[in-house]
């Protein structure tokens, strides 16, 4: 199996490195990834320069770019001639659960996968402090494992959240659903330097929903969470009902 591994904290990240570190001992691993942290980058592309692929030391590509930017590169020039089976984005930092998604540049890079036809997987951990990504590599070793016996449709995008404990105190692999957060805290002001008003992002807002059945309630659980996204955006049970809506036009 060739596996592109990709990310949102940039080429140099902990939790890239021991992703790669376990993967590699059952696959054939090509690594493509930010410069920089860019997380929060969600779906962007970089459209107004062109970028520059690199390879660093540690035998990564390093791309002056989005998450969505290196797997889109990745698939389409870098490796046209030896396509990879599937897309592995993190191990994130810190979790990407509920509203978080529609934000995170590693779900993004496991969506761009996606997009290009190959089945995808977004890792996090689930805690900034980053203690136990070991626990969180191990998970997506078992994960392809069982993908090589027994596949998923192509179209399968997985957002998987580990909790940030070792591996022996897991208590289950759990399939759930997005819980959903209240909305974020306001923006904060400041004053920089030339006495210019500048804004802080406020904190995301707290769990709203995240009882059982939610990868937030799983993560509290010790529990891996495994959710199943999809791209389609449609709210297709609105669409009977606007039809009715646009004829009073």
């Amino acid at each position: 199996m060739h596996i592109l591994v990709s990310n949102d904290d940039g080429y140099l990240a902990e939790g890239l490195n021991s992703l790669v570190e376990h993967l590699s001992q059952i696959a054939r691993i090509t690594v493509v990834a930010p410069q920089n942290d860019r997380s929060g980058a969600s779906n962007s592309l970089t459209l107004d320069r062109p970028l520059l692929p690199e390879t660093a030391n540690n035998g990564f590509i390093a791309i002056n770019g989005t998450p969505t930017d290196c797997v889109h590169i990745a698939i389409t020039a870098l490796l046209k001639d030896d396509p990879p089976d599937i897309v592995v984005s993190g191990i994130n930092r810190g979790p990407n659960m509920g509203d978080d998604i529609l934000y995170s540049g590693t779900v993004a890079a496991a969506t761009e996968g996606r997009f290009l036809g190959l089945p995808a997987i977004a890792v996090s951990l689930g805690s900034f402090e980053g203690k136990n990504f070991s626990t969180a590599a191990k998970v997506i070793v078992k994960i392809i494992q069982k993908l090589q016996i027994d596949p998923l449709a192509a179209d399968t995008i997985l957002n998987i959240n580990v909790p940030d404990i070792e591996y022996d105190k897991l208590e289950s692999f759990k399939i759930t659903r997005l819980g959903k957060r209240h909305k974020a805290e306001p923006a904060v002001e400041a004053i920089d330097p030339r006495n210019r008003k500048v804004y802080w992002l406020g904190p995301v807002g707290d769990e709203a929903d995240a009882g059982p059945g939610t990868d937030f309630f799983a993560l509290s659980q010790n529990q891996v969470s495994i959710t199943p996204i999809k791209i389609d955006l449609t709210n297709h049970d609105l669409l009977n009902s606007l039809e009715q809506w646009l004829k009073t036009l």
